[in-house]
C-alpha cells in the first residue's frame, strides 16, 4: 500500500518519517563494504563493540556494531587505520534517528590485494596520460615560499625545513599539518593541497612523509589524491620516502624525491654552492677578458709596427710619384701625337697647294670664263661653242684677271 503524501494540512509525524526510512533502509539487505577503521571501542566486558568505518577517499563514515566475541576471534587484533571488508546489514534506529550497520563478518584486506589494486590504478592513470613527462611542470629555480604538507611534529617536517634553510636561509615555508595515514589522510591532504595551490605566494608544494608500511602509505595511492595533484597549477613534489613500493603519487607528481631530505635539496638551491659557481664563473670571465685584452694588445702592436703606420705619408708619396710619372708619360705621348699630326697636316697642305688652281696659274696657265648675257654667274670655257665671237670673257691669271671679247673661234685640227 502506497504511503499517503504529506502536505501542510496533513504532515507526517517524526515517528512515521523514521519508520518509513527504516523500511527503505532494511530493504538493502546484507552488503559487503570496504573502508578504514577508526574509533574502535572494544572491551572484553561488553557484549557488543562499536567501530567507525570511514571511506578511504572522502570524509564519509558509518557506525558499525559487532559482537565483541566476533572481534576477539580475529587472528589479528584490529587497530585504527586497518583496511577491512565487512559483511553487514544497514539498520536505522527509528527512536534515535541514527543509521548504522550490524556486521557479522570482518576481514583484513591483504597486502597483495592492496598492491594489485594500486597497480591497476597506476595503469589506469598512465593510460589517461597523468604520468606523461610533457605535463610535468618545472620547479622554480629559486622558490620564495615553499608549501609543505606533512604530519604534525614529524621527522619529515624537521628534515625538509632544516635542510632547506641551511641551504638557502631566505627561503620561507607555509606548513599545513595533516594526517599522513589512516582514513583522514586523503581528504586532509587534498584540502591542504587546494589551499596551498590557491596561494599565489607559494611557488612549489612538497608532500612529505618519512616512509612506512604498505598500509601506512595507502593514502598516497588513492585516486582522489592523484586527481587533485594532476589538477594543481603549482608544481608538486612527492617525498614519501618509500623505495621498495613507491606510491602512485610518485608517478603523478611533477618530481619524485627519494626522501624528505632529498626533496629539500632538489627544491631549494645551495647558497654556498651557488656562490662557488658564481665565483668560479667570475674567475673564468676575468681570465677570458684578460686573454682577450692581451690578444687585442698584441694585434694592435703588430699593426703599429707596419710601415704604413710608421710613416703614414709614405703611401701617399708613392702614389703621388706614380701619378707624376703617369702624367709625364701622357704628356709625352700627347706631344708626340700632336707633332705627328701637325707634320701630316703640313704635308697635306703642301699637296693641296701644289695641286690647287693658284699653283697652276703661277706656272703660266690661265682660266678663261665666259660671262653670259643673262646676268648669271661666269662659266669656265672648256669648248669653242661656249664663247662665240662677241662673247665677253674674263681671263684669270696668277696675279689677277683680264676682261676681253671673243673675236673669232677656230676648231682644233
Amino acid at each position: 500500500m502506497t504511503e499517503p503524501k504529506s502536505s501542510p494540512e496533513n504532515p507526517w509525524p517524526v515517528s512515521k518519517l523514521n519508520g518509513t526510512v527504516k523500511k527503505w533502509i532494511e530493504r538493502l539487505g546484507w552488503l559487503w563494504v570496504e573502508g578504514q577503521l577508526t574509533q574502535i571501542n572494544v572491551k572484553p566486558t561488553w557484549k557488543m563493540s562499536y567501530l567507525t568505518l570511514r571511506d578511504t577517499q572522502e570524509q564519509i563514515s558509518v557506525q558499525l556494531t559487532a559482537e565483541t566475541a566476533l572481534l576477539r576471534s580475529l587472528p589479528t587484533p584490529l587497530k585504527d587505520g586497518d583496511r577491512v571488508v565487512v559483511l553487514g546489514k544497514p539498520s536505522f534506529y527509528a527512536g534515535r534517528g541514527s543509521f548504522s550497520m550490524y556486521i557479522t563478518d570482518i576481514r583484513h584486506v591483504g597486502e597483495g590485494e592492496l598492491l594489485a589494486r594500486i597497480e591497476q590504478l597506476r595503469k589506469q592513470l598512465a593510460a589517461e596520460g597523468l604520468f606523461d613527462a610533457a605535463r610535468k611542470r618545472p620547479l622554480p629555480y629559486l622558490p620564495t615560499t615553499v608549501g609543505l604538507i606533512t604530519g604534525k611534529g614529524s621527522a619529515a617536517e624537521r628534515d625538509v625545513m632544516s635542510v632547506a634553510q641551511a641551504r638557502w636561509p631566505a627561503v620561507r615555508f607555509r606548513v599545513i599539518n595533516t594526517a599522513v595515514q589512516g582514513a583522514n589522510a586523503v581528504p586532509e591532504v587534498v584540502a591542504a593541497l587546494g589551499q596551498l595551490d590557491a596561494d599565489r605566494d607559494v611557488d612549489v608544494i612538497i608532500i612529505a612523509r618519512g616512509g612506512g608500511s604498505v598500509e601506512d602509505l595507502l593514502p598516497f595511492s588513492e585516486e582522489a589524491l592523484q586527481r587533485a595533484v594532476a589538477a594543481a597549477r603549482t608544481p608538486v613534489v612527492s617525498a614519501i620516502g618509500h623505495e621498495p613500493d613507491n606510491p602512485v603519487l610518485d608517478n603523478v607528481a611533477d618530481l619524485r624525491a627519494a626522501t624528505p631530505t632529498d626533496a629539500a635539496k632538489r627544491v631549494v638551491p645551495d647558497a654556498a654552492q651557488e656562490l662557488a659557481f658564481i665565483t668560479e664563473a667570475r674567475s673564468r670571465k676575468n681570465a677570458a677578458l684578460r686573454g682577450w685584452v692581451h690578444r687585442e694588445r698584441s694585434a694592435l702592436q703588430a699593426v703599429r709596427t707596419r710601415p704604413v703606420l710608421a710613416d703614414p705619408m709614405s703611401s701617399l708619396t708613392r702614389r703621388r710619384e706614380e701619378v707624376g710619372r703617369a702624367v709625364a708619360l701622357i704628356r709625352r705621348d700627347v706631344d708626340y701625337l700632336l707633332r705627328q699630326e701637325s707634320n701630316r697636316v703640313a704635308a697635306l697642305r703642301s699637296q693641296v697647294a701644289a695641286l690647287g688652281p693658284s699653283a697652276t696659274l703661277a706656272r703660266g696657265y690661265a682660266v678663261v670664263q665666259v660671262i653670259p648675257r643673262d646676268g648669271s654667274g661666269p662659266e669656265v670655257v672648256t669648248g669653242i661653242v661656249q664663247s662665240p665671237p662677241g662673247s665677253q670673257l674674263r681671263i684669270r691669271v696668277a696675279d689677277g684677271s683680264v676682261t676681253a671679247v671673243s673675236m673669232s673661234t677656230t676648231p682644233a685640227d
